[in-house]
């Protein structure tokens, strides 16, 4: 379905097209010479709505004095057709324009007429893109850098898809390295433990509360029938058993969360189908390997890294780096436009050899694109909250939803861009005060959604948008709220195309600003029917409109507060 153009699109577009033909018409250049239109919006309201540097930029070309070009540019202007109200020089050259106002009243119905889909763009025109985020090594509690991951990625994502990509989200299983061999040795020593058996904890075991509970389950339901097992199967059993306990409770958590994943892909499945050979057996072809000192070499230092890396340790071992290839090389024969990863800030120094990794296998590196998630500091009654992985005292992602709430986690943990470090008061999160951001913001839905009850209360309703009287709205505010409405598909538009969704919380809590000053300022249910139902209409799409950017982040938008 084709949508109509945005009003401040629109405004945009014709204010350009009447600057370009005001040139031609002064005679300052030829047609063929009128350079691109930049509008920008000044910074200070009392410059106008809409500013341009065109003149400055004529100079060159015209040989004159850029104030002469902008008096020649506004004297041959057809305000009309561009809704120009005011056409004023500024400083050098720059032209400031202030429109006339009646250019916002079409925002109302538009956002009415899209709904849900309010904002809503085709920058992405489709494009597949991966992303893979959380991506937790499957042998514990999720914890705060997970959650923060979680959060963030799946806003971009859902940011993405607003935008018009098709999007899967991806979650990568660690499950054959040696944490997995780790956490059913572990299991198995509480297994032990719980029938009363002599057993140590091995060296870089798991201690959590969850490995203990996983043995006294498996002790109720199989006593001590696990003991009759040879050890080889004893330990794929206990594999098995542990790596579903930690996917089950991983997936629990992030569903709760509000995350969820279209695929969940399993490292062991590497080995299994034989990508990992192949992905080897590709970069021998390529002659991009070399052995030295027993070890196998990828000469990464060809595409821009500090130095080679060893795919194949001198006791035949694989690194880490070895199946990340073959996963990543997987990920490019599906077929992605763009790849996405969220990584966590250890893993900053990965992405050189990663993409060194993927030139030398002949795929383009800029299609693989890895974003940095900093570290998460918890605060509470104004000290650092002390974690510890190890000791099963960490504070976890499942701890933080029960003792805040999931509305103030995915707000605050998308707040910030994902590459500056975050410090989360959970006193302010919880709090019920404007202080608190998340709150500030769903207040401001919850007083619309009074609002309107009132009026259902006195008999008032919004008649056919074709028949109210938008001229009605002339306060500062109602302009001001009309413009931040239709600045969303723009909004949306930067955040993708920038991975940068934490400016989508920025702008929600402006434009819930904004209408509590509208609220403190003006009556909504006046003594003008007329007037009432514009103002109505108008909140209407302030409401709709919170609601999809709180949609976006993962944040419910309650009727109630």
């Amino acid at each position: 379905m084709t949508q109509r153009k945005n009003p401040l699109e629109l405004v945009n577009e014709r204010v350009k097209e009447a600057i370009a033909d005001a040139i031609v018409n002064a005679g300052i250049v030829a047609p063929e010479e009128v350079p691109d239109i930049v509008l920008e919006v000044p910074r200070d309201k009392a410059h106008g709505d809409l500013a341009t540097n065109a003149a400055m930029q004529l100079t060159k070309i015209a040989k004159r004095n850029p104030r002469q070009i902008a008096e020649a540019i506004i004297e041959h202007l057809d305000t009309s057709s561009a809704s120009i109200e005011k056409a004023e020089i500024a400083g050098p050259g720059f032209i400031n324009f202030t429109l006339s106002k009646n250019y916002l009243y079409p925002v109302i119905s538009l956002v009415a007429e899209q709904g849900d889909d309010y904002g809503r763009i085709n920058v992405g025109q489709g494009q597949k893109v991966e992303m893979e985020f959380v991506s937790a090594n499957p042998t514990g509690s999720l914890h705060l850098g997970h959650a923060r991951g979680a959060a963030v990625g799946d806003a971009l994502c859902n940011v993405l898809d607003y935008a018009g990509y098709q999007v899967t989200r991806e979650y990568y299983i660690n499950d054959a390295g040696n944490q997995v061999v780790n956490l059913c040795k572990s299991i198995e020593t509480r297994y032990l433990q719980e029938l009363g058996q002599e057993a140590e904890m091995p060296e870089d075991g798991y201690h959590g509360e969850d490995i203990k509970g996983f043995a006294k389950e498996l002790v109720a339901e199989k006593g001590d029938t696990l003991l009759e097992m040879s050890p080889s199967d004893r330990a794929a059993f206990f594999r098995t058993y542990g790596l579903n306990k930690e996917l089950e409770k991983i997936k629990r958590d992030l569903g709760l969360f509000r995350v969820n994943f279209d695929i969940w892909f399993s490292e062991t499945s590497l080995y299994e189908n034989g990508e990992v050979l192949r992905s080897l057996d590709e970069l021998r072809d390529r002659g991009e390997v070399y052995e030295q000192d027993g070890a196998t070499w990828l000469q990464t230092t060809k595409y821009g890294d500090d130095k080679d890396r060893v795919l194949i340790k001198n006791d035949g071992t694989y690194t880490y780096l070895t199946p990340d290839i073959a996963y990543h090389s997987d990920k490019y024969g599906r077929g992605y436009d763009k790849m996405i990863n969220i990584w966590g800030a250890d893993h900053h120094g990965y992405i050189p050899r990663m993409k060194a990794a993927m030139s030398a296998l002949g795929n383009d590196p800029e299609k693989l694109v890895v974003l940095i998630a900093q570290m998460v500091s918890l605060f509470q009654n104004g000290e650092k909250v002390k974690m510890s992985k190890r000791t099963g005292k960490a504070v976890t992602m499942e701890d933080l939803m029960e003792e805040v709430g999931i509305d103030a986690i995915r707000y605050f943990f998308t707040m910030r861009s994902m590459d500056s470090h975050l410090d989360f008061d959970m006193d302010l999160a919880i709090s019920t005060s404007n202080e608190n951001p998340v709150f500030y913001v769903q207040y401001a839905h919850a007083r619309i959604c009074s609002i309107f009850r009132q009026a259902e209360e006195q008999g008032i309703s919004i008649p056919d948008y074709a028949e109210i009287d938008f001229s009605k709205l002339t306060a500062v505010h109602e302009y001001d709220l009309l413009r931040k409405i239709g600045e969303l598909p723009a909004e949306i538009a930067v955040a993708a195309e920038g991975y940068a969704p934490h400016r989508l919380i920025r702008y929600v809590y402006e434009l819930a600003a904004m209408f509590h000053s509208y609220y403190k300022a003006e009556r909504v249910i006046t003594e003008d029917a007329a007037q009432t139902v514009a103002r109505l209409a108008l909140l209407g799409a302030a409401r709709t409109t919170i609601a999809n950017v709180l949609r976006l982040v993962g944040v419910s938008a309650p009727d109630r507060m």
